[in-house]
């Protein structure tokens, strides 16, 4: 029993001792598979890093600086183009551009559907606020915001105060990346419509599209920079010693020969004439200073708001939508264009002044040898009769005569005796033959200014000898014609004309001034000052004189050229140009007036009143005195006394006490807070006054009737029948007004009117 006991007992130790051991060798198992584990993780992470630092090591480091580093272009200022008083027309304000990578713009989520609709969340999110702030459609604003693109332009040429909006918006959401705001900068045109068809207008890039914007363009624009920077999640800049500045090169100023004060003069008569005579290919003036060029003024009709082209304000709504996408295009393009350099035009007998000076300088006529030039109301020219202007014909006459009563057989004659290879030679002297280069600055771009088109002169036979020499047949430019009159009227020297004066480094300050150039001597002095005498008589005592300005002496010629047969929906082309002062000529001026189809279509009629107009406001404003001291006005005037603040019935008693009419708005004693016209205007006795308070301010408009040919008492009744005043200057008939014919305008209105005695053929 004992033996067993103890037994037992051993195998019990020897049991536990085997279990020690199987205990032993268990722990060293895991810990050995422990340190197995252990070291393929180690490795595996070893080669991890390999991998990411040798193989990708590159491709991640690009990855890092992209979303570290922000590079953004500099947009450097647009040039600001000046009229030589220094008024700015055109200029380039500082704004934004804001953009958004939509790659940027994710959430991300473990979970890939909920990631994909967070996403479409926050794009939405994000769309709702372009569309508000910057007033855009939100689906498609939303579609650039879904794009696979890297770089998707939301708005541009954005303002300050919007771009300050959308900065309080990102800050306010929480949201940095994705969206980019860039600086950039925006073409403005102060003055709208003025010089529209000469200075032309840019793109959304800032690059020049039309006019000297186009042309000058490469000065104007300058070079761009850029910065680069680093910035950290919240797009704050941080250190980085990359950073790289390159500062933008801005375009240059240019100082141009225009007077903005001139040029609005041009535009308004040249509009009202347009609108008169019912001009349906529109018109164009052009003002010059003959001693050296420059080019004053340069107006088209129609013309466009330079801060919106795309929209023709003269063209209805209704009209315009029913249009073509080709056909809009079309009449777009034909209203940018400057008429003045762009079109050709049949000149008429405003020419004559050519075939006059040449024959002048060969000697080949006298201004006052009478009975030299017969007009029995038309001329024989190889079987084929042209007419003159007066059908009754002008008898015997000398050249003078014939310049003054425009008389085409006698310039035919003349033609005919200074023979086409000597007229040609004087074109081409006179500068026809070629593009004036009037813009032409370095090598600047084309300004798409033409030449003229005349026959070769092989194909130049007896008929065609006939009418170019007055002028029809063949086309010119308007800045053509009014080059060549210059040089009349510049001592027989042809200079080209300037538009630009000078160009000024906006970096550097460095200024290069653009001179006059000298072309060449075209006809001697003495012919030039024979010429203006003869031209003068035009003005003084023949067709001209409805161009007649009181107090200065003007030289000029008509033309009126016949529509072109081969162009059945052509009009007459009613031209008049004018050089004043004749003793020492300081401006010339070109009117020409397209597509007139009414019975009143002479130039004489139609345009010479037009340079009056322009003359008598453009020659006191450049400081050339009148020879006569005499008012201006044919009747005495009396300042209007200021009578506001007063009661309706003594300030009544004060305006008829001075000679005036008075109709009051409201009670006797009511106080007066408005009247009109307004004190100070100088009004003819027996004009009408309105006063009104300020509970019975109910002020009436009146459409301006059409005063032409009126006399002075039918022109006063259909002024007084819509309570409308006048002002008039000389005697006769009505030959402009100041105000255009249909115009609405309010009562009291002073309109003042030109009268001048006489028919004109």
């Amino acid at each position: 029993m004992n033996k067993d006991k103890k037994t037992n007992v051993y195998q019990f130790k020897q049991n536990k001792n085997t279990s020690k051991v199987k205990k032993v060798l268990s722990l060293n198992e895991r810990l050995g598979r422990i340190l197995i584990v252990f070291f393929l993780v180690l490795i595996l992470l070893v080669f991890r890093i390999g991998w990411l630092q040798i193989v990708q090591g590159a491709d991640l480091k690009e990855d890092m600086y992209r979303q570290l580093t922000t590079s953004k272009t500099i947009s450097p200022k647009r040039g600001t183009i000046y009229d030589s008083t220094g008024k700015a027309l055109a200029i380039s304000a500082q704004v934004d551009t804001v953009s958004v990578d939509p790659t940027q713009l994710v959430v991300k989520n473990e979970d890939e559907e909920a990631a994909k609709l967070l996403t479409e969340q926050l794009r939405e999110k994000v769309a709702k606020a372009f569309s508000d702030i910057f007033d855009l459609d939100y689906e498609e604003t939303l579609e650039k915001l879904s794009s696979d693109s890297t770089n998707v332009t939301i708005a541009r040429k954005v303002e300050n105060d919007k771009i300050a909006e959308l900065e309080t918006w990102m800050e306010e959401n929480k949201i940095y990346s994705g969206i980019n705001i860039d600086e950039d900068t925006k073409r403005y045109y102060p003055y709208d419509n003025l010089a529209s068809n000469l200075i032309g207008f840019t793109g959304t890039d800032n690059q020049g599209l039309w006019g000297l914007e186009s042309k000058w363009n490469d000065l104007l624009t300058g070079t761009p920079g850029r910065v680069t920077s680093a910035q950290d999640a919240v797009q704050d800049l941080i250190p980085y010693e990359n950073s790289t500045y390159i500062a933008p090169q801005n375009g240059n100023d240019i100082t141009l020969t225009i007077d903005a004060n001139i040029q609005q003069i041009a535009e308004k008569y040249l509009k009202q004439a347009c609108e008169e005579n019912d001009c349906e290919d529109g018109g164009n003036v052009i003002i010059m200073n003959p001693n050296n060029g420059d080019i004053l003024a340069m107006a088209t009709y129609p013309d466009y708001n330079l801060n919106d082209p795309y929209t023709l304000d003269y063209i209805p709504d209704d009209e315009w939508d029913k249009m073509s996408s080709e056909e809009q295009n079309t009449k777009l393009q034909q209203t940018w264009n400057n008429r003045a350099i762009t079109s050709t035009y049949e000149p008429g007998s405003v020419f004559k002044i050519i075939t006059a000076a040449t024959a002048l300088e060969e000697d080949l006529a006298d201004p006052d040898t009478p009975n030299i030039y017969t007009c029995d109301g038309s001329e024989e020219v190889s079987g084929v009769t042209i007419h003159c202007s007066d059908l009754a014909g002008h008898g015997s006459q000398s050249l003078r005569d014939a310049l003054k009563n425009s008389c085409n057989p006698a310039f035919i004659q003349l033609g005919q005796k200074i023979g086409a290879a000597t007229l040609y030679r004087y074109y081409d002297a006179f500068g026809f033959f070629n593009t004036t280069g009037f813009a032409d600055i370095g090598d600047s771009g084309n300004s798409g200014e033409r030449s003229g088109f005349f026959w070769d002169l092989n194909d130049v036979k007896d008929v065609e000898l006939a009418t170019m020499s007055f002028g029809q047949r063949f086309r010119i430019t308007p800045l053509q014609m009014i080059t060549a009159v210059s040089t009349v009227a510049n001592d027989g020297v042809l200079m080209q004309p300037r538009i630009a004066k000078e160009i000024r480094n906006t970096d550097t300050g460095a200024v290069t001034t653009i001179e006059p150039v000298e072309v060449r001597q075209v006809i001697s002095k003495e012919t030039s000052e024979t010429l203006l005498d003869m031209l003068q008589s035009v003005v003084d005592s023949g067709t001209g004189r409805y161009a007649q300005v009181k107090g200065y002496s003007i030289a000029g010629k008509t033309g009126t050229s016949e529509p072109d047969p081969s162009d059945e929906d052509a009009g007459f082309v009613a031209s008049f140009a004018a050089i004043s002062p004749v003793e020492s000529p300081e401006v010339v001026v070109l009117v020409t007036l397209y597509g007139l189809t009414g019975e009143n279509h002479n130039g004489s009629t139609v345009a010479a009143p037009v340079v009056a107009q322009i003359l008598k406001e453009v020659l006191p404003y450049l400081g050339i005195q009148s020879d006569t001291t005499d008012s201006d006005s044919s009747a005495e005037t009396t300042a209007l006394s200021n009578v506001k603040n007063k009661t309706m019935a003594e300030a009544k008693k004060i305006i008829e006490n001075q000679g005036f009419e008075c109709e009051i708005s409201g009670a006797s004693d009511e106080i007066v807070s408005a009247q009109m016209p307004v004190a100070g205007t100088a009004l003819i006795e027996g004009s009408m006054v309105k006063l009104y308070s300020e509970d019975s301010d109910t002020r009436v408009s009146q459409n301006v009737p059409n005063l032409k040919e009126m006399t002075l008492s039918e022109a006063k009744a259909a002024l007084r029948n819509k309570n409308l005043n006048i002002k008039y200057t000389g005697s006769g008939r009505v030959t402009s007004q100041s105000i255009s014919a249909n115009t609405s305008v309010e009562e009291g209105t002073v309109v003042e009117v030109v009268l001048q005695e006489g028919d004109v053929d």
